[in-house]
């Protein structure tokens, strides 16, 4: 199978920074997945932000949700969660911008799926995940 592909959940206002790291670095490791850019370009009116989104999220077969200090107070964030939880698409948390276990998570994320941001395990989550949940 080639490289599943994953959307990147974060919180714009607070990780926006973390995101673009995340992103730059998993292009330069062997982590074994694929990031498209599936962010909504525009701001758009509700309705259309979630049909958007929830499809852009239907293509990929992963989220990832960059838990960031703030995170669990980004409605966009929990909305992606719930989007992808509906659709069966598999996810899991990586703390960003000093966030761990002690940062209260967005509603439909799990703890024990929340981990550290270390390559090595990222592997891992996307490796046990991808074993567990859709693939397209």
């Amino acid at each position: 199978m080639a490289n599943p592909r994953a959307f990147i959940s974060f919180d714009f206002d607070n990780n926006l920074i973390e995101k673009n790291l995340f992103v730059g670095q998993a292009k330069n490791s062997r982590t074994p997945f694929n990031i498209g850019d599936w962010s909504s370009k525009t701001s758009l009116p509700q309705k259309q932000w979630e049909d958007l989104i929830k499809e852009k999220i239907n293509k990929c077969n992963l989220l990832i949700v960059l838990v960031g200090k703030k995170t669990y107070s980004a409605t966009g964030v929990v909305k992606e969660i719930e989007f992808a939880n509906s659709q069966d698409i598999p996810l899991f948390g990586v703390y960003v911008g000093g966030a761990n276990s002690t940062n209260t998570l967005p509603t439909g994320l799990q703890r024990n799926r929340t981990i550290d941001w270390d390559w090595d395990k990222i592997a891992s989550a996307i490796d046990q995940v991808m074993k567990e949940g859709k693939n397209k």
